[in-house]
Formats: C-alpha cells, structure tokens, sequence
C-alpha cells in the first residue's frame, strides 16, 4: 500500500530541492544595490507623514472587500451549479438565501455611498 505513495513523495523532494537551488542561486547571482529607499520600512504605499491617529479614506479597503466577497460568491457558486442535481431544491433556496444577503450587503453599501468615487 505505501509504495503507490511512493511517487507522490518523490514528486514532493524533488520539487523541494528544485526551489530551494533556485532560492538560493537567485540570493547570491542575484544584483544587491541597496539603498536609502529600498531599506526604508514600507507600510501602506505612502511615507508616514503625521501622527499614526490621522483620519484617513476607507473607501478602497471597502471595494476591496466587496471585491473579495464577490470572488468568493463566485468560488461558491461553480461548484453549487455542478452538484445541483444532487442537492435538489434545498440547495438551490440555500443558495438563493446566500445570494440574497451577498445582495442586501451590496445595496446596503451602495447607499452608504462605499462605490461613489470623487
């Protein structure tokens, strides 16, 4: 029985030791000219400026999670879709129900003003 796992484990060195030799080839080939700008820690895409308590705009962290929560009605729904028949038609409303509140989370946010964009 465990000799039919034998290539998956093989399959697994063989892949570890390939990207460890190409890490560390491209550590040491690879160019090193540090400076000023590329040792400043990077936080969020802007130099910190003012005090960390400073107000700041949310809106594209809220577009980003609408993005995610989107991709992931997505992900749901394809494999939902495929097993349909197997699920009858208490799959389908649970599926209508989630699809109902992903819809309630959408206006909600498009009235709030989230999508609007000045």
């Amino acid at each position: 029985m465990l000799e039919s796992y034998l290539p998956i484990l093989i399959f697994l060195v063989i892949g570890l030791i390939f990207g460890g030799v190409l890490f560390v080839l491209g550590y040491f080939l690879g160019p090193n000219r540090p400076d000023e700008a590329k040792q400043s820690p990077y936080e969020c895409g802007f130099d910190a400026f003012e005090d960390a308590r400073m107000q700041f705009d949310v809106r594209y962290y809220l577009i980003a999670i609408l993005f995610i929560i989107f991709d992931l009605e997505i992900a749901f729904f394809f494999p939902w879709a495929v097993a349909l028949r197997d699920v009858g038609m208490v799959g389908f409303w649970a599926m209508m129900l989630f699809l109902a509140v992903l819809v309630i989370g959408f206006i909600y946010e498009w009235r709030k003003g989230a999508l609007e964009w000045e």
